[in-house]
């Protein structure tokens, strides 16, 4: 759920990367993190294994700018792909504004996304949120790999919701900040149609 500071003016909101192990959740927070100017971005958490999987979470603030009066700041956190860390996985989901759902292109990890996004689901539910109902962009990431999917067939089995979706190869930034725009202006037009009310 989203902070807002009415004494600093400022709102803080929390977008959760979420996809199965591998599939280029860390990547697209490294990529973005090497493109903020020094001055608009603060440190990235990172708690990886020997095996440079994320065991926690990313965690990357990052300053938009400002909206009608309010600095606007967006906390970017990352799941780990892993079965086994489910209960972290909800911790880090907890209070998200936003969801990015990235998929790993290779048609041998269909299984893997198609597990990943029931877990999702069901983890969302357990926290009392919809996903019929958050902000979430779709992202189909490693493009530039051999034996993918197309991007036809990754729509029809698992973006249900229609989702805006990007093609991506997050290792060299290809539709990272696409991903992040999008999902960024979903989250704000969420919240200033909730707060109007």
């Amino acid at each position: 759920m989203s902070l807002i500071n009415y004494s600093s003016k400022e709102i803080t909101c929390k977008i959760v990367y979420y996809g199965p192990g591998r599939c280029g959740k860390t990547s697209n927070l490294q990529y973005i993190y090497g493109k903020i100017p020094d001055e608009k971005r603060s440190s990235m958490v990172s708690l990886a294994t020997e095996k440079d999987r994320t065991l926690f979470f990313d965690f990357l603030p990052l300053e938009l700018g400002t909206i009608a009066g309010y600095k606007t700041r967006v906390q970017l956190y990352t799941v780990p792909g892993q079965v086994f860390y489910n209960s972290t996985r909800k911790l880090v989901l907890q209070g998200s504004d936003g969801v990015v759902f990235v998929a790993d292109s290779q048609v041998d990890q269909w299984q893997e996304n198609l597990d990943s996004l029931q877990n999702l689901r069901d983890n969302l539910a357990g926290l009392g949120m919809d996903l019929y109902k958050i902000p979430m962009v779709m992202q189909y990431n490693k493009r530039d790999l051999p034996n993918i999917m197309s991007v036809a067939d990754l729509n029809t089995g698992l973006n249900f919701r229609r989702a805006h979706h990007f093609e991506a190869i997050a290792t060299s930034g290809v539709g990272v900040f696409d991903t992040l725009k999008t999902v960024s202006a979903l989250v704000l037009q969420s919240l200033s149609a909730k707060y109007k009310k």
